[in-house]
């Protein structure tokens, strides 16, 4: 029998995973690096040791110290969580070859499998050695690990050596593995997969669908189980291919088979040998607890013949640290709040938290269950159109609105619905974002007690700056005896305000605002949305401007490459890359905003660079 755990990872998995542990009675133990060090699955653990450093090579890849950390604190069985080792089979023959315990699948089924090249050849399928113009748009992939990294699309050939060099680097960063490979990109797919659990004794648990087609950068950001509209005989034809890849490895444990659907047809994409992001759906339809499952598989018992009844439906959404509206850039600062009321919310922060560069930037998973599809949908909308995300800017409108999108509703989403309608998805709300900079500039006046006397005379007006992503907002108003005077604002009364709540009278709608303050940032919460906004100094500091054409980072990060011949004097093109920052994980490519002259490239390959940071000056 397992007696203490050590998840080696980090966040919201090893939250999860210690969860269980605590309700079957098992002691856990978290490793964690610098950066972590004061995350909340450090102090839920019963034990917890420092791997020195921050950044995963450092930390969370070092198979070796938390093999060590393992046998250090007693514990003596390790789960891989997802990510960074889990599909890693040397460190899975490390773990065993020390005595513990492993939560997952044998080495050799992690061999067979978790390199993409070997699975798609156990499954008969080759992936491409040449490139010629007929066989585009391809799709590079790395042959370790997931969750989208080391992946691009390719539709011109002349590209396609850049994106294999990013892909590899990316891959090598992310799963210390470049191997990268090239298949056909099939356009207009649905991505489907098969949630699995299998014994030591034969028996092989196809637990349903899943649909995960709402992706960016190709990584997941919508999952829902079942997935909709496929018929019953697609459905047994991808629980049939998805048991005889687990009965091909001799696979145990948990694993997902991943298709890409197009119309009836069903295409192999990978077998993930571990956990999955998106298996709360798959527990929330069948009743189950997938973490439990892993346990009793490793400590050698038998499943039952069949799996539990499914029920209902289940929609989860990831909520990220990030800006989708400028290319899905990861956002760092504190988590001042996170709360969403009335659904389960996988998370690995708390209020207060520092989002940093090293890891992804996914903050939370937010899961919804109802007896229909279209119910849990529309409670996950609702639930998260009333949260409080209170920090660096995050697509949580964007999870809205694609929640409510007639695409989705309709279950007709396919692996491109970001790029056909992201722009749409993304138009900021002006009059809304308007009215939420009055009520923030009010509960402003009222924090600051100028609700006290009135003149007989006109007082001059008060006015607020905010900033709000690329746009400022002006406030004009006064405060009069007959009550709120704003300018631009002819139609609203004052009904009520205080510090963190203003309420509004908005052409005859009451409207209230909920207000939060954080330094110079200020967070409006209300029907018509969520803002963030910035309020600006009264006067402007004139050494903070920069000069025309300069190329700022738009987060912290690494400066991995610079263009290939690239220096000062050039003539550059506009959309032409210059260098690459690499942050939480993914590469993200700085290019020329307009064509001239790069007159200053002040970095360098290696460099640490912090958000605002200038990278270049291209002139006219």
């Amino acid at each position: 029998m397992i007696t203490s755990v050590l998840v080696a990872n980090r966040g919201e998995i090893a939250r999860r995973v210690f969860r269980t542990c605590r309700e079957l009675g098992i002691s856990t133990v978290a490793v964690h690096s610098d950066a972590d060090a004061g995350a909340p699955h450090v102090h839920e653990a019963d034990a917890a040791v420092r791997l020195p450093g921050d950044t995963p090579a450092d930390t969370y890849l070092r198979g070796d110290l938390i093999v060590k950390a393992a046998l250090d604190t007693g514990a003596d069985a390790v789960h891989p969580g997802y990510g960074f080792l889990a599909e890693n089979a040397g460190f899975a023959r490390a773990v065993l070859d020390a005595g513990l315990t492993w939560i997952g699948p044998p080495p050799e089924a992690i061999e067979a499998m978790a390199s993409k090249t070997r699975a798609k050849e156990l499954m008969g399928i080759a992936p491409l050695t040449e490139v010629t113009e007929d066989d585009l748009p391809v799709l590079v992939k790395a042959a370790a690990g997931g969750g989208g990294r080391g992946m691009r699309v390719v539709r011109e050939l002349s590209r396609l050596d850049e994106e294999l060099a990013a892909a590899r680097a990316e891959a090598r960063s992310a799963f210390g593995d470049d191997e990268v490979f090239v298949e056909p990109y099939l356009e207009g797919g649905r991505h489907v997969e098969v949630q699995l659990m299998a014994d030591a004794h034969g028996t092989v648990w196809p637990l349903g669908t899943r649909d995960c087609s709402l992706q960016r950068r190709h990584q997941k950001v919508v999952e829902e189980a079942p997935a909709p509209g496929l018929t019953p005989e697609l459905t047994a034809s991808l629980h049939e291919m998805a048991v005889r890849a687990a009965r091909a490895t001799d696979y145990r444990g948990a694993g997902t088979v991943e298709f890409l659907v197009v119309g009836d047809t069903a295409h192999f994409l990978e077998m993930n040998t571990r956990l999955q992001v998106e298996h709360p759906v798959t527990e929330e339809v069948f009743g189950i607890d997938l973490v439990a499952l892993q346990i009793r598989v490793a400590e050698g018992e038998t499943l039952p013949a069949e799996p539990p009844e499914p029920r209902g439906h289940a929609v989860e959404a990831r909520l990220y640290a990030e800006d989708p509206a400028r290319g899905w850039a990861p956002q760092t600062g504190t988590l001042h709040r996170l709360s969403v009321p009335g659904l389960r919310l996988d998370t690995g922060y708390a209020d207060g938290d520092r989002i940093g560069v090293h890891y992804d930037p996914m903050l939370a998973k937010a899961v919804a269950w109802a007896p229909t599809r279209a119910q849990a949908v529309r409670k996950l909308a609702a639930a998260l159109e009333r949260a409080r995300v209170h920090g660096p800017v995050t697509n949580r409108d964007l999870l809205v609105r694609s929640l409510r999108h007639p695409e989705f509703t309709g279950a007709r989403m396919d692996t491109g619905f970001y790029d056909r309608h992201l722009a749409a998805l993304t138009t900021r709300n002006e009059a809304g974002a308007a009215l939420q900079a009055l009520a923030a500039a009010v509960a402003d006046a009222h924090g600051r007690s100028r609700f006290g006397g009135f003149r007989n005379v006109a007082s001059q007006p008060q006015t607020k700056t905010y900033e709000h992503g690329d746009r400022g907002y002006e406030v004009r108003y006064r405060i009069t005896r007959e009550g709120l005077r704003a300018e631009d604002f002819p139609g609203v009364r004052l009904l009520g305000a205080a510090r963190d709540k203003v309420v509004l009278e908005v052409e005859g709608v009451r409207r209230e605002f909920a207000i939060a303050a954080a330094g110079d940032q200020v967070f409006v919460d209300s029907p018509l949305g969520s803002c963030a906004l910035t309020a600006r100094p009264r006067f402007p500091d004139p050494a903070a401007r920069t000069e025309p054409g300069s190329l700022l980072a738009p987060m912290p990060g690494t400066v991995v490459r610079v263009a290939a011949g690239l220096a000062e004097g050039d003539r550059v093109e506009a959309g032409q890359p210059l260098l690459w920052l690499e942050a939480m994980k993914m590469e993200h490519k700085i290019t020329a905003s307009g064509a001239g002259t790069l007159t200053s490239l002040p970095v360098r390959t290696g460099q640490q660079v912090e958000v605002g940071a200038l990278l270049a000056v291209v002139s006219d």
